[in-house]
C-alpha cells in the first residue's frame, strides 16, 4: 500500500505480520510504478520481511526518461538517502537491508554512509556519478563507501554494462565491496523481464545471491 514517509514523501510498503527483518528497495530512474509495486509485494511474500520502496523523483511523476535524465543533476543525496532511511524506519524492525537498481543501485552504494542498513545489494549501480547527472547535491558512491563500512555492500555487475566499466569495478572491489559479475550481461539484466537485456538464468542467480547476502548476520 502507498504510505507517506516521515519525510512527507510517498512510498510503497508491504509489512507481513510478524516480520523480523526489513528491506528498502530504491527503484531505477523511472521510479515507483507497477513493476516496483509488484516487486515489493513479491519480496515481502517470499522472505517474510517488511519491504518499503520510496520514490526518487518526488512530485515529478510526469517526467519521461529524457526528462529524468536531465533532472538527475538536481537530485540531492540528503533527500534521496533521507527517504531511504525513513523507509527503513517505516519497516518498523531493527535490522533493515537495502537494494537498488541502476540509479537506485548507485544510491544503494551511497546508503552505506548512513550506517542505517545491515547490508546492501546494488544491482548495476553507477560506481561514479555520470557526467550528465553531476550537481551540487550529488556525492560520489566511492566517497560514501569510504565513510561507511564497504564490507556490508554487494554489487551485481554485468561485464557488458557501459555504466560499470572494468576499471571502476576494480575500484569498487578495492574499497571492500563484494562484487558478483555476470559475463556479457548488459545494464538492467535482472529486475525487469520486459527489458531486452533481461537474462533469466543470471537474474535468478543474482537474486539468490543477494537475498542470501541480506539474510546473513
Amino acid at each position: 500500500m502507498r504510505i507517506s514517509l516521515s519525510t512527507g514523501h510517498p512510498a510503497e510498503l508491504v509489512a507481513p505480520v510478524g516480520a523480523r527483518k526489513g528491506l528498502v528497495v530504491i527503484p531505477d530512474i523511472m521510479g515507483l510504478r507497477p513493476l516496483f509495486d509488484d516487486l515489493v509485494e513479491r519480496l515481502a511474500s517470499e522472505t517474510g520481511w517488511a519491504v518499503c520502496a520510496p520514490d526518487l523523483y518526488v512530485g515529478q511523476t510526469e517526467l519521461d526518461l529524457e526528462g529524468r535524465l536531465a533532472a538527475a543533476k538536481d537530485l540531492d543525496d540528503r533527500t534521496v538517502l533521507g527517504d531511504a532511511v525513513a523507509a527503513a524506519d517505516a519497516c518498523a524492525v531493527d535490522q533493515v537491508g537495502c537494494i537498488g537498481f541502476c540509479m537506485g543501485g548507485m544510491y544503494t552504494l551511497k546508503a552505506v554512509a548512513t550506517g542505517r542498513f545491515h547490508r546492501v545489494g546494488a544491482f548495476y549501480g553507477m560506481i561514479t556519478v555520470p557526467e550528465q547527472w553531476r550537481g551540487a547535491g550529488q556525492g560520489e558512491p566511492l566517497d560514501a563507501l569510504a565513510v561507511g563500512d564497504a564490507s556490508t555492500a554487494m554489487a551485481v555487475i554485468g561485464t557488458a554494462d557501459t555504466y560499470t566499466p572494468p576499471e571502476e569495478v576494480a575500484r569498487l572491489q578495492a574499497a571492500g565491496v563484494a562484487v558478483v559479475s555476470y559475463r556479457d550481461a548488459e545494464h538492467g539484466f535482472v529486475h525487469d523481464p520486459d527489458r531486452p537485456a533481461h537474462r533469466p538464468d543470471d537474474a535468478a542467480d543474482a537474486w539468490s545471491r543477494v537475498i542470501d547476502w541480506l539474510s546473513s548476520s
